[in-house]
């Protein structure tokens, strides 16, 4: 977090209207394509839940790669996982009662037919628990595998495993995490 917060600082303090640098370029390059991407997603009129899912995303994808600082990832607790995950089912219970009302929202719970509202009602508790048990079991296993290879071949093997497990899939979680928000979001929305 502290890295964040100083490189957000770094990058922000000299913002110019007029002749932006390369890095401000880049800076809202890569903003204004995770815009776009998550609108396509939740679509405009709900473009107020983009801040959460872009920090989210970026919380994930820092948080995943920082093992090859020599730092321990974050997602690799529990504890972590399952705070964003919860995280993650309020705003997106927040977002179908925002958008369509109280009424509504306990509505859908009985269609297409009332029996299945039990279903229903577990379902707002099984989608972070898939969430936080994805994130978690990813990172877990990602870094268990790469202790074994550590341990049986500690030489040059670990080096492009280790360029896998930490920076593709720590990237790819982050991703499938804020993905499947976003999705999650526009379902309880409709």
């Amino acid at each position: 977090m502290a890295a964040l917060t100083i490189l957000s600082i770094l990058f922000v303090r000299n913002l110019k209207i007029e002749n932006p640098g390369k890095v401000q370029l880049a800076l809202e390059s890569a903003i204004g394509w995770a815009q776009d991407f998550f609108e396509g997603i939740i679509g405009k009129e709900n473009k107020r839940y983009i801040p959460y899912l872009i920090t989210v995303a970026l919380y994930l994808a820092v948080s995943n790669v920082i093992g090859l600082a020599g730092f321990k990832p974050p997602t690799k607790d529990l504890n972590v996982t399952a705070a964003l995950a919860i995280m993650s089912m309020l705003v997106i219970e927040y977002s179908g009662i925002h958008r369509n009302g109280m009424k509504h929202w306990v509505c859908h719970f009985a269609k297409p037919v009332p029996i299945v509202a039990p279903i229903m009602v577990m379902e707002i508790f099984i989608r972070p628990l898939s969430l936080c048990m994805r994130l978690f079991g990813n990172m877990l296993g990602g870094f268990v595998v790469m202790e074994l290879v550590k341990q049986v071949v500690p030489l040059l093997v670990p080096i492009p495993l280790s360029f896998y497990f930490d920076i593709f899939d720590g990237l790819l979680q982050a991703y499938v995490f804020v993905f499947l928000t976003a999705l999650f979001m526009n379902e309880e929305m409709e």
